[in-house]
Order: C-alpha cells, then sequence, then structure tokens
C-alpha cells in the first residue's frame, strides 16, 4: 500500500476586501502519495496557485490541516518549519519574474544552499552547483552568466535546479511550463519525469492546460471556484468525465483531426464572484444538469467508487455504466 506524504484536509484561504472576504480556497480536501503525480486544474483565478503556496505556508490558512508526512505543518513553529522547507520546495510559473536579475546562474542555484549552511566551503558549494547544473541539462559554461542572458527554457531549468539543491521530498510546480514554447515545454516535462523516477519525488503539478496534466500526472483533481469538484486517476477521468465542469474541460481540448465527432459543451452564464459567494453548488448557473437543490446545497466531494471522488448531487445518475 502507497504511503500519504501530503493529505490535505478542508483547507481554507480567505483574502479580506473592501467588499468582503475573497474565498480563494474554500474547504479542499486531497492527498498526494509518495512518488505521485498529483494534477490539480481549472480556469485561471479558481485558486489552485493559492492552494499551491498554502500547502507550502508561503501563505498562511485560513482553517484546516496539512499533513506532511503524518504531522500537521500548520501547528509547528517557525523553527520547525524552517527545518521542514529543506523537504518542500516550488518550481514558480514564470521563469523570468522567479529569477533575480542581479545574481548570476551559480549565485541563483547556490542561494538555498548559503542560507542553510549546508557546506562549510566553498570548493563544497561550487561543486554542488556545477552538479545540480548537469543534473537539470544546463552546461556548466553558463554559470557565471545572468538570467537575461538566456532563454525561457534555459530559466526554468535554473528554477529547478534550485529547487533539487536541498534535496527535497515534495515539489510544488506552479504552471512550470505555461510560459515556455511549445516545444520547450515538451523538455522541460521530460526533464520533470527523469528527475521524479531519479530522486523519488512527490509532485503537486499545477495548470490550466488538461492536455498537458494529462501526460504527468497519475491523478488529477479540477477545481471550480476554491473547490474540487472531481478527483480521480488520470485514465478514469479522461475516458468518462463524470461532473458537467469535468466535462466542459475535457471537449475543449483541441483533438488534432479534420472530422473530429467530439462535441464542444459551451458554458452559458457568469462565473459567480468569490466574494461571499452563493449557497448551494457554484456551478449551478452554468450547469445543464441543475435543479432546485443544486441552488440550495452545497454538494460535498463524495466517493462514488473506483478511486473516484465527485461533488455533484446527481453523481451516480452521471456515472457511466460499467461495458
Amino acid at each position: 500500500m502507497q504511503k500519504k506524504l501530503i493529505e490535505v484536509k478542508n483547507l481554507k484561504k480567505y483574502f479580506p476586501t473592501n467588499k468582503g472576504m475573497l474565498h480563494a480556497v474554500d474547504g479542499v480536501n486531497f492527498y498526494i502519495n509518495e512518488g505521485e503525480t498529483l494534477g490539480l486544474v481549472g480556469e485561471s483565478g479558481c485558486g489552485k496557485s493559492t492552494t499551491g503556496r498554502v500547502v507550502l505556508r508561503l501563505l498562511e490558512a485560513t482553517a484546516g490541516e496539512i499533513i506532511y508526512d503524518g504531522k500537521d505543518i500548520l501547528k509547528v513553529d517557525k523553527r520547525r518549519m524552517r527545518e521542514l522547507r529543506r523537504d518542500m520546495q516550488i518550481v514558480f510559473q514564470d521563469p523570468y519574474a522567479s529569477l533575480n536579475p542581479r545574481m548570476s546562474v551559480s549565485q541563483i542555484i547556490a542561494e538555498p544552499l548559503t542560507v542553510n549552511k549546508v557546506f562549510k566551503n566553498k570548493n563544497e558549494l561550487d561543486a554542488r552547483v556545477k552538479e545540480l547544473m548537469d543534473t537539470v541539462g544546463l552546461t556548466q559554461r553558463l554559470v557565471n552568466t545572468y538570467p537575461h542572458e538566456l532563454d525561457g527554457g534555459r530559466r526554468q531549468r535554473i528554477g529547478i535546479a534550485r529547487a533539487l539543491a536541498l534535496k527535497p521530498r515534495f515539489i510544488v510546480q506552479d504552471e512550470p511550463v505555461s510560459a515556455l514554447d511549445v516545444s520547450i515545454q515538451a523538455q522541460i516535462l521530460n526533464l520533470m519525469s527523469d528527475l521524479q523516477k531519479e530522486f523519488s519525488l512527490t509532485y503537486l503539478f499545477i495548470s490550466h492546460d488538461l492536455s498537458v496534466v494529462k501526460h504527468v500526472s497519475n491523478r488529477i483533481a479540477v477545481m471550480y471556484l476554491g473547490k474540487i469538484v472531481e478527483l480521480s486517476e488520470y485514465g478514469t477521468m479522461f475516458k468518462n468525465p463524470i461532473h458537467p465542469y469535468t466535462q466542459a474541460l475535457l471537449s475543449a481540448i483541441p483533438v488534432p483531426r479534420l472530422h473530429s465527432t467530439n462535441e464542444k459543451i459551451i458554458l452559458e452564464g457568469d462565473v459567480p464572484s468569490p466574494i461571499n459567494p452563493p449557497e448551494g453548488c457554484r456551478f449551478y448557473g452554468r450547469c445543464m444538469y441543475r435543479q432546485d437543490i443544486c441552488n440550495q446545497k452545497t454538494p460535498e466531494l463524495k466517493d462514488i467508487g473506483e478511486k473516484r471522488y465527485v461533488a455533484c448531487h446527481f453523481a451516480e445518475n452521471l456515472k457511466p455504466a460499467k461495458k
């Protein structure tokens, strides 16, 4: 049986605004097994990046639990959290903004090692930096170059090397390829897959691109307006999506065939405001299956069998029959 490395329970993150509390993450539940990749997908603004940052405590949670390796990290003090940060790292979305333009490649990669006082002398530090550069496919002649001299792919490799510096077990990947060209995206995704196998890494892969998530994830969680609406193994979800929002997302993936029979699901209506959201299902105004109960009672994310969780009052009715 696989061991759960990360387990998130009823996680909430609210931001105060002039108009009320913005419910960015509102009661999210999921787990990630050791060595596994969980893909977290959804539209822009649904709260997926905020979820990743709260899991790492880069943002403090409003409520909930984050169990890492059996311990609730929301209850640990700053000193213990600083130690845990060696195990938990992040690769940011924008390789142009996430690197300090005043630091060279070697300085950027060495920074976490220096801050945590891993090495006692410069020779050992330099050797580790060069080892990390080799690991992520950066030639050593770039050691004294600066981020503005490099393309997006190489910059993102620097970010990955920096994340690997302290030998973490868990990495949040916040849309790590969305700012890159398609050909470079494939290289970075292949690199991260190889690194996962080599170092037994566990990933939370955040993206709005389902076609990318499909190729890197063991399981996928679909998020809508601060809540997870469906979670299952990637093959099951792509073969038979159940939640109406998941069905719409999957129908929007381009199919490279001239005469495709895939019918696009066009969602009508407006996305409700995350500031004081309405009671009931947040997808109510755009759902083709909605009934009165949907506007009155919030559906729970419930297990419908086959390691599948769906937040819909009619999940059993929408569940595809076994063939």
